[in-house]
């Protein structure tokens, strides 16, 4: 199989648009996440911006499998 850089994101492509979308996650359920060290947060607040990225990525996935079925 070949490497397409064209089509498929590098590691560093996903972890930034990973962090990206875990500091736009954070901010629309109201957890102060900052650049760099974030010690001062609950486990309750971490918990809830990690949660909530996974839910909306399992529903992403959900929503593609069922386009894609449709099709």
């Amino acid at each position: 199989m070949a490497n397409s850089t064209n089509s498929k994101m590098t590691n560093k492509q996903a972890k930034a648009a990973l962090d990206k979308f875990k500091y736009e996650v954070a901010n629309e359920i109201g957890v102060n996440l900052k650049q760099g060290y974030n010690g001062d947060l609950t486990s309750k607040e971490a918990g809830s911006v990690g949660g909530e990225m996974v839910k909306r990525l399992v529903a992403n996935a959900a929503n593609q499998m069922q386009n894609n079925s449709n099709n």
